[in-house]
């Protein structure tokens, strides 16, 4: 069997390393249309920040480790167009056009970022927060730069900006929303860190549409919005990504902002044409839907069931996910999962919250930290459908994956609040925070005594 897989990020990755599990005799062609193959974008910041050494060391792979594993890796190598009927591929290189053969194809498509239509796009010290060339061009920037715009408060541009103000550069973001990640915390969260941004000396101001960007002598000089002028000389784009579908509009189906339309196998419309990553919808579990959620977390699962789905057959189905993400952004960490304040009217069901702020250890254990808690769930039934976790305690919010199950499995808030959490004094309190949450979300009739000492 011959497959082709187009791109070789997070899901192009994964469904080839799952058939060289899998079907190690398959014949596998990998098709990257830059220089370098499966780029992790994830590590930016890491690089920005000097944790990561060199932009070599995001990569998962490389042309010459995929041919040692067999694969058929070709660079430069851009699909352009897909024949479903004659089951080939149209490739565009520095040679010219060619087409070939398929018995499955596998695309990851992935995203490109949004420009918003604003004059000056195309000065000097515009960049995008995007890919490994991008991200090489801001590195050297920063060597620079002396007050840059970040132009987005989502994850992608709070983690460029905390880069730019730990490297000493004076830096404001500007978002149309009224706060940092409305899709990813509430207010009650995004309220302590914007307030531990400006102690940290990143200013962020909200509520402000980006109309021009003005430049001098071809440079960056300033951002203009509807409400104020930002003098700067470095300006990055962050405000979101967009399907990179347009090839594709009149081959797959597609809805209108161009994400694919698949099954729940993963295969698109055309048969023997499976798409997984940021070009697809994803089953949602909060509510049994589906939406877009682009995780490099789903692309892999995503890519596991699709590439064992055109090898064997069509017999695993994509898992329900909860778009669980982590991040952290200066002192604190934080991470979510489910619903939010923002979404919470979407999924059929009335929802309600509730917010609670628990010492982390035992009064004995010297500077006890605190965790911000909130947990979303449908109001007549108690099935939890939603929760966030902040703290400085970097630890702590790897305990959303625990909400993250719950979700899945479909818990109620009395299954929690009684749940069985392990208890040792350096790690946790005999009631669990998780427990906690729980209790004080039902109600005073289910709230327990306090783990604060009597004397």
């Amino acid at each position: 069997m011959k497959v082709i897989v187009v791109g070789t990020s997070h899901a192009g990755y994964e469904a080839v390393q799952t058939i060289l599990k899998d079907a190690p005799d398959t014949e596998i062609h990998l098709y990257e249309r830059g220089t370098t193959a499966s780029f992790l974008s994830c590590g930016i910041q890491s690089f920005l920040e000097d944790i990561s050494p060199s932009l070599d060391s995001l990569h998962y792979a490389n042309e010459e480790s995929y041919k040692k594993q067999g694969v058929n890796i070709h660079m430069n190598s851009d699909v352009v167009a897909v024949d479903p009927a004659k089951k080939t591929i149209t490739v565009k290189t520095e040679q010219g056009e060619k087409t070939e053969s398929y018995d499955k194809l596998f695309l990851s498509p992935g995203a490109v970022p949004v420009e918003i239509p604003v004059p000056g796009l195309d000065a000097e010290g515009v960049y995008y927060m995007r890919g490994r060339d991008w991200a090489g061009k801001i590195k050297e920037r920063m060597n620079t730069a002396k007050k840059a715009v970040v132009v987005g408060g989502g994850y992608i541009g709070i983690e460029v900006a905390e880069a730019f103000t730990k490297h000493g550069i004076d830096t404001t973001i500007i978002d149309f929303q009224p706060t940092i990640l409305p899709t990813y915390l509430d207010k009650e969260f995004t309220d302590i860190l914007i307030k531990n941004c400006e102690e940290h000396g990143m200013k962020f101001h909200g509520g402000e549409g980006v109309k021009e960007i003005v430049a001098d002598n071809g440079k960056v000089s300033k951002v203009v919005t509807d409400k104020g002028e930002y003098e700067c000389d470095t300006v990055v784009m962050a405000v979101g990504v967009k399907p990179n579908t347009a090839w594709l509009k009149d081959t797959l189906a597609m809805n209108e902002k161009g994400f694919v339309e698949v099954n729940e196998y993963l295969e698109s419309s055309e048969k023997d044409i499976y798409v997984a990553g940021d070009a697809t919808f994803i089953p949602f579990a909060p509510d049994h839907g589906k939406r877009p959620i682009a995780l490099a977390s789903n692309a892999r699962r995503q890519a596991v069931i699709a590439a064992k789905n055109l090898l064997h057959g069509n017999k695993m189905e994509m898992v329900e996910v909860s778009g669980t993400s982590g991040l952290a952004l200066f002192d604190y960490h934080f991470a979510c999962t489910g619903v939010k304040d923002v979404d919470a009217k979407t999924i059929g069901k009335e929802v309600d919250s509730k917010y609670y702020e628990e010492q982390i250890l035992p009064d004995f254990i010297q500077n006890p930290e605190t965790v911000h808690m909130k947990i979303h769930f449908e109001k007549d039934s108690h099935r939890i459908v939603g929760a966030q976790l902040m703290s400085k305690e970097p630890s702590v919010i790897m305990s959303i994956n625990a909400i993250s199950v719950a979700i899945s499995a479909g818990w109620t808030l009395e299954q929690l609040a009684l749940a069985d959490f392990f208890f040792q004094p350096e790690y946790d309190r005999p009631w669990n925070f998780l427990n906690v949450l729980a209790q004080q979300a039902i109600g005073e009739e289910f709230t327990f005594g306090s783990d604060k000492e009597i004397f």
